[in-house]
C-alpha cells in the first residue's frame, strides 16, 4: 500500500513538474506563422539540365564547409527559384532604420526596393524612425506590398542608434511581426537595389558576405578582439566576415538572434566595453557559432565606393550609397 503511494506522489511530481517547465519556457514564446517545409514545381516548367560534371561557377566558393549554399549570379535559375516561393504566398518582413539624417535615404531605398527586392511576393515594410513625418507618403507600394512606421527615440550618439537596433527588432518580432510574416529581412537604410533580389535569398538564417573582406584571411577580419567584449573572436577562429547591412531568415531564427546580441551588448554595456563595429561585431560572433543555412554573395551587399572592377562579381544587386559619413552623423 505505501509502495503503490509513494509512486503515486512520484507520478504526481512529474506530472505537475513537467507543466510547470512547459508553462515557464513558453511564456515568451511567440506562435510564430510557418512556412512550408518543402516547395512543389510545376511538371511543365522548363529548365536548363543540370550537369553534374559541369558547375555553373569554378571561379568562387558556392557551398561552405558546412554545406550551406552561397549565392553568387549564375548558381540558381530564377524561373524555378520563382515558381517553388510565389506559389507559397509567403510575406516577407523588412525592417529598415531610418533615424535622424538618415531619413533621406528612405525613399531611394523605397523605390529601388519595389523595383527589384522580393518582386512577386507580398512584402510588409517596417520602417523605424524618429521623424514619422518624414516618411515618404508618395512612394507606389505594388499590390501586397505595405509599409508600417515604428516610433523610435533618437539617440545623442550614432553608435547607440546602431547599438539598439537588435532591442528594436527582437521586440517588433515578439510584439507584432511574428502574426504578419514568414522570413524577415534586416537592412540599413542608405543602400540601393540595382539588380534582382528575390526568394533565392530566403533561408533559415542568411547573412552576407562583407564586400571588403572576402579576399583576407580570418586573421586580417576586423572582428572584436579584446577579450573584455562578449564579440571576442580569437585570431584563429573565424569562416567568413559578415555584414550587418543586410542580414535575415525565418522569424524564430532571427529573434533568437536579436535577443542573443541584444543580451551580450546589454553585458559590454554593463562592463563600459563597446564593440570595434558595434551591432556587426556581435553579429559575426553569433554566426562563428550558429553557422548560417545560406549566404549571400558580396554581390547582395556591395560598397558604391569599391571599384566594381572585380571580375567574379557579375552582377551588384545591392549597394551602399556613397554619402558623407560626417554630415549624416550628427554626433561623429
Amino acid at each position: 500500500m505505501h509502495i503503490r503511494y509513494a509512486y503515486f506522489l512520484l507520478f504526481l511530481v512529474v506530472v505537475v513538474g513537467t507543466t510547470i517547465c512547459w508553462l515557464v519556457f513558453s511564456y515568451d514564446a511567440v506562435s510564430l506563422k510557418q512556412v512550408p517545409p518543402h516547395v512543389v514545381l510545376n511538371d511543365r516548367l522548363q529548365s536548363k539540365q543540370v550537369k553534374l560534371m559541369e558547375p555553373v561557377r569554378t571561379d568562387v566558393l558556392t557551398v561552405t564547409p558546412w554545406l550551406a549554399p552561397i549565392v553568387w549570379e549564375g548558381t540558381f535559375d530564377p524561373q524555378v527559384i520563382d515558381t517553388a516561393f510565389i506559389s507559397q504566398h509567403l510575406t516577407i518582413a523588412t525592417t529598415v532604420f531610418a533615424v535622424g539624417k538618415y531619413i533621406r535615404f528612405l525613399r531611394d531605398f523605397l523605390e529601388s526596393a519595389e523595383k527589384h527586392f522580393m518582386v512577386g511576393l507580398d512584402v510588409h515594410y517596417y520602417v523605424f524612425t524618429d521623424l514619422p513625418g518624414d516618411v515618404p507618403d508618395n512612394v507606389t507600394l505594388g499590390v501586397g506590398r505595405l509599409l508600417s512606421i515604428v516610433k523610435v527615440q533618437k539617440f545623442d550618439r550614432w553608435q547607440e542608434i546602431s547599438l539598439r537596433r537588435m532591442e528594436h527588432i527582437q521586440t517588433a518580432i515578439k510584439d507584432q511581426i511574428h502574426r504578419e510574416a514568414h522570413y524577415i529581412f534586416c537592412m540599413d537604410v542608405d543602400m540601393r537595389f540595382h539588380g534582382r533580389v528575390g526568394p533565392e535569398a530566403l533561408g533559415r538564417l542568411v547573412a552576407a558576405i562583407h564586400p571588403w573582406f572576402y579576399t583576407y584571411t580570418r586573421n586580417q577580419y576586423p572582428y572584436e578582439r579584446r577579450t573584455v567584449s562578449k564579440a571576442y573572436i580569437p585570431l584563429d577562429q573565424g569562416d567568413f566576415y559578415y555584414q550587418a547591412n543586410i542580414f535575415g531568415g525565418m522569424l524564430e531564427d532571427i529573434q533568437r538572434l536579436t535577443k542573443t546580441c541584444r543580451e551580450h551588448l546589454e553585458v559590454d554595456k554593463s562592463k563600459g566595453v563597446e564593440a570595434v563595429w558595434q551591432e556587426e561585431s556581435h553579429l559575426n560572433w553569433y554566426l562563428l557559432r550558429n553557422k548560417p543555412t545560406k549566404l549571400l554573395s558580396p554581390e547582395y551587399v556591395w560598397d558604391d565606393a569599391k571599384e566594381q572592377a572585380a571580375k567574379e562579381i557579375k552582377l551588384v544587386r545591392f549597394s551602399s550609397v556613397i554619402k558623407d559619413k560626417e554630415e549624416v552623423r550628427d554626433n561623429l
